[in-house]
């Protein structure tokens, strides 16, 4: 059977193809697994109760059976559920005083979808207009541009990569990587923007960028961009017309898994995606966009041709904890803390394992991973994922996390993975046992 060239692009093996076969597969595993290589949140119990009343409510035996019966037997129009987008209207004007209408948001199906969207609107071909006169505009002299999605800071999400119909329509610039101290200790770094790097692309000076796209924090590395980053990368975009696309799934206000200083802002230029995943709720795959009004109507429209309407359960489960705070009250209360203390146990356990070798850590600032450097590895870190996976342990290795890249020449690349610290204590410690004990050997191998 022959699949067109659509086809034939997304049913090639991708990272993110890997990781979710890898995720299901550990799930129905009768074998145990260290599952430190999937992007699931954890289970936090208090988290778990709220979310299971209002489930309950929604279902109870009186008059509010009628909204459990309103969300799963009518669409919501293209936009998405008209109470979800109220309620976040509210919710962020009382928080952040940004002034927004029902205009400024749409709902997607979880944030890949939005992405899939976003990506698509700002990246691939489009036509030259500044390099064709008025009397050359007939279709048959039509001049076109591919235009890239600029990542300020790679690495990046492992699911951006493949999700451009037309190609991979990426340019990243490298980060600087500054060696610094953690609650004290040494043997960490942190990445920062090369903002010299990125003003002088030539792509960016000649029209050739689309948009510009950085996670906050970052997946997968738990960098938080600082507020001076942020601001010059808005004042970028700005200067040259490119929206600035932030991807906030582990940011403020939920789940806020953030342990630094930062502040969140939006204005017309900007374009804000958030999810419901990482508060735990990633089977319902709810995405939110906040834009200006024009970017919201491209996506209700892409959402009417390609899923009719978005979901309307995990909005019916999220409404009544915006419009109580008790959203954010989880996230503030209980989820940042959950992770922070999960990252702290990851590095004791990591430091226990190979603090005599030569790993770096980059610096826990936020979201839901440890991203560890094994510099001069003799291996590649998709070797070491092929090994510690055949003894039940899964991590996912860094080559992934390049897009815009050419990783070939790049040692840094291939020297480092990403570990889940979402998982119970017990996994986590059994997990690193695995990984310190295959890096070590592989290190003592290559200095016999």
């Amino acid at each position: 059977m022959k699949f067109s060239s659509f086809g034939q692009k997304f049913t090639k093996p991708t990272g993110i193809s890997q990781l979710m076969d890898d995720l299901g597969d550990a799930l129905k595993s009768d074998q145990p697994i260290n599952m430190l290589g999937g992007g699931n949140p954890a289970r936090i119990n208090a988290v778990n109760d709220a979310f299971l009343t209002i489930y309950q409510q929604l279902g109870a035996a009186d008059l509010l059976a009628n909204q459990a019966l309103e969300n799963i037997g009518n669409y919501s129009n293209p936009q998405g559920d008209g109470k979800f987008i109220d309620a976040l209207v509210d919710f962020f004007n009382r928080h952040y005083d940004w002034q927004l209408t029902k205009d400024n948001i749409a709902l997607t199906n979880g944030s890949q979808n939005a992405f899939f969207y976003l990506f698509n609107l700002f990246g691939g071909e489009f036509d030259d207009e500044q390099n064709q006169s008025e009397n050359d505009k007939s279709a048959e002299n039509n001049k076109k541009i591919n235009k890239s999605i600029l990542l300020p800071l790679a690495p990046e999400y492992i699911g951006y990569s493949d999700v451009q119909v037309g190609g991979q329509y990426f340019k990243a610039v490298l980060p600087k990587i500054e060696p610094c101290k953690h609650d004290g200790d040494a043997g960490f770094f942190k990445y920062h923007v090369d903002f010299d790097a990125l003003e002088n692309l030539p792509e960016l000076n000649n029209g050739e960028i689309g948009a510009i796209c950085c996670s906050r924090p970052t997946n997968p590395t738990g960098n938080v961009l600082t507020d001076e980053e942020m601001q010059r990368l808005a004042a970028i975009a700005k200067r040259f017309d490119v929206p600035l696309i932030i991807d906030n799934a582990y940011g403020m206000p939920f789940p806020n898994i953030i342990y630094s200083d930062a502040t969140l802002n939006w204005d017309d230029n900007t374009i804000l995606c958030f999810s419901l995943s990482k508060i735990g709720l990633p089977g319902i795959r709810t995405g939110i966009i906040v834009a200006n009004p024009e970017v919201i109507a491209a996506v209700s429209a892409l959402n009417a041709v390609v899923n009719l309407s978005p979901t309307r359960f995990g909005a019916a489960i999220a409404t009544p904890l915006l419009q109580d705070d008790r959203m954010k009250a989880l996230s503030d209360e209980v989820i940042q803390p959950f992770y922070q203390q999960q990252a702290t146990t990851a590095v004791r356990l990591l430091k226990e394992a190979l603090g005599d070798y030569p790993m770096q850590i980059h610096k826990p600032e936020g979201a839901i991973f440890l991203w560890i450097w094994l510099k001069d590895l003799p291996i590649t870190t998709l070797e070491l994922y092929e090994r510690l996976k055949a003894k039940g342990t899964l991590i996912v290795p860094s080559q992934y996390f390049f897009p815009g890249v050419d990783i070939e020449n790049y040692d840094h690349a291939h020297e480092c993975f990403r570990m889940s610290i979402a998982a119970d204590e017990q996994t986590l410690t059994q997990g690193v046992k695995v990984i310190g004990e295959v890096v070590r050997e592989i290190y003592d191998n290559a200095n016999v």
